[in-house]
């Protein structure tokens, strides 16, 4: 039985742990072949062989916020199989020396800048001109809930670059809309990740805080999030570009989450 995305080439950046893990390993399930795109080689080896070798994935070493590094990645991806036909962008970062505005120096506000909003920026770039050569692609950019509301813990680097990638999706899902490329953007609520069990590993109490606002009082998980980025990537979701894809298990509707 052909998958929802059967034979299609996605790229995915991040894709060695969390949500881009999950993603990847659910697309290959879905029948498609993934260019896996992290900083992390004996990972990246490991996942090629697990997913069953070269010719349903590969692995490339990038530094996201390099354009030749972002480019060779989606190139690699059309000599390898043959086109590009999803990008999820979706590698990112959220370091403990990002909060208050008041405590956030200029080092760290760059550098979260440059992996969260800058590395879209490019991977976007990079993936148009393959998916307008062949008419067609679907791009998933990872922004947040916090793209859309005030985060419950401060993190002023983040909450704006995520906030920028929201912006950017709009603009080139209106752009090329009718040139048959789809730009959408998930907007994930707190979602029990390497990065978010290390952030709070460090302060249980900021973890509690951001918790008791969850509607459905626990944290999503990485499974959930690629469930909504294949709806994103497949033929589902032909109609939607452009769009603000909440999945955040209520956060963003609550006034007060009764306890």
């Amino acid at each position: 039985m052909a998958g929802r995305i059967q034979d299609r080439v996605a790229v995915v950046t991040g894709g060695c742990s969390g949500i881009g893990l999950a993603t990847v390993q659910r697309f290959v399930e879905e029948g498609a072949k993934v260019v896996i795109g992290d900083i992390d080689d004996a990972r990246g080896a490991e996942l090629v062989a697990e997913l069953g070798g070269a010719e349903v994935a590969t692995y490339v070493h990038v530094d996201v916020t390099d354009k030749e590094q972002v480019d060779a990645l989606f190139q690699t991806a059309k000599d390898t199989y043959g086109s590009v036909d999803i990008a999820f962008n979706n590698a990112g970062i959220s370091p403990p020396e990002d909060d208050s505005i008041l405590d956030t120096d200029l080092d760290a506000w760059r550098r979260v800048q440059e992996v969260n909003l800058t590395s879209v920026y490019l991977c976007c770039k990079a993936a148009l001109p393959h998916m307008l050569e062949q008419g067609r692609g679907s791009i998933i950019n990872t922004a947040s809930f916090v793209a859309v509301m005030g985060a419950a813990t401060s993190q002023i680097s983040y909450s704006a670059s995520k906030g920028g990638v929201l912006s950017m999706t709009r603009e080139l899902g209106v752009q090329f809309a009718r040139q048959g490329v789809r730009v959408n953007a998930l907007c994930p609520g707190p979602v029990n990740t390497p990065l978010l069990q290390e952030l709070f590993a460090k302060d249980e109490e900021r973890a509690a805080r951001r918790l008791v606002h969850v509607p459905m009082g626990r944290f999503g998980e990485p499974e959930e999030m690629a469930a909504a980025v294949l709806f994103l990537a497949s033929d589902d979701s032909s109609f939607m570009t452009a769009s603000t894809f909440l999945v955040d298990g209520g956060i963003s509707g609550a006034y007060v989450t009764p306890l």
